[in-house]
């Protein structure tokens, strides 16, 4: 039977996140679940809004999630981190604020709309996690990837201030999710640290030495590659090569959506998956050995 949910994709998931969703996707049907994308969406408000005023920012999320209400599923899945956070921050707002939530609802109803905050906001982690479970997980993966180290990188997003589905300071949701399509984990302790956000374009320097950090962490444990959950954490680390060389040396490993390693035990294309996009490529997954094959 087919679950469905409300989808907010946000900006990033159509430009420099595609990838995301392009393994976000099919990934999902594979596991019996369907996204309904919002119609005629808006930015959630991001980061930048919200440091000029965060009421407006409210205002602007605030709209997909009466949208997201009016559509009739229960929840609502953001997979981009600063979505995800600002939607629930808003329904934060719109619970323990009476003067913010006065000014949403004053906004709504100027384009005839209204919102009772009862819509949950949800990352794919937790929907895969906590309702399709890592059971049924298992049994979609045709081509487990073993013997592939991947350091789970959460970023500083998803699970604060608000750790709904995870802890705070050492998420295990990935690492659990990873594991059961065949990856061994690296144990990873910049898990959920900052890779330099919007820094990389106004401060390029310490942007840049949040980025390396976190690269040069993941190949001095001995990481395959690196797993995000995050387009601007994945643009960060994949994007900079180049700069951060010429700073602090070479520090070249892969970053790719979680979303795709999954594809990728399940038997999907690489090209299907987006893997094509990536300027620091994954190397090819050895050849499967077929069944009853070896010792």
């Amino acid at each position: 039977m087919t679950t469905k949910y409300s989808y907010f994709p946000g900006c990033s998931l159509k430009g420099i996140g595609r990838a995301y969703e392009e393994s976000l996707l099919p990934v999902l049907r594979a596991l019996d679940v369907e996204l309904e994308e919002l119609e005629d969406w808006n930015c959630c408000g991001a980061t930048a809004y919200m440091a000029i005023d965060e009421v407006k920012a409210c205002v602007l999320a605030s709209r997909n999630l009466a949208m997201a209400e009016k559509l009739g599923h229960k929840e609502l899945v953001a997979p981009c981190s600063a979505c995800y956070l600002v939607l629930n921050k808003t329904k934060h707002y719109l619970q323990d604020s009476p003067a913010v939530r006065g000014v949403i609802e004053k906004a709504l109803a100027e384009v005839n709309m209204t919102y009772s905050g009862n819509t949950p906001v949800r990352h794919p982690l937790d929907v895969m996690i906590h309702s399709i479970g890592l059971d049924a997980i298992k049994q979609r993966v045709k081509r487990p990837l073993t013997g592939l180290k991947v350091a789970p990188y959460y970023g500083c997003q998803i699970v604060r201030p608000y750790s709904t589905f995870d802890d705070q300071y050492n998420p295990t949701t990935m690492d659990r999710l990873l594991e059961a399509i065949g990856c061994t984990i690296v144990h990873f302790p910049l898990k959920t640290r900052c890779c330099g956000a919007s820094l990389t374009g106004t401060l390029p320097e310490p942007g840049l030495l949040c980025a390396r950090d976190i690269l040069a962490e993941a190949i001095t444990r001995g990481a395959d590659l690196i797993a995000t959950v995050c387009p601007l954490c994945q643009f960060n680390l994949d994007g900079y090569h180049d700069k951060i060389a010429k700073k602090w040396g070479p520090h070249r490993i892969p970053t790719v959506y979680f979303t795709q390693l999954m594809g990728l035990a399940f038997g999907l294309g690489e090209r299907e998956l987006g893997l094509h996009r990536g300027f620091v490529p994954m190397q090819p997954l050895p050849a499967p050995v077929p069944v009853g094959v070896g010792v």
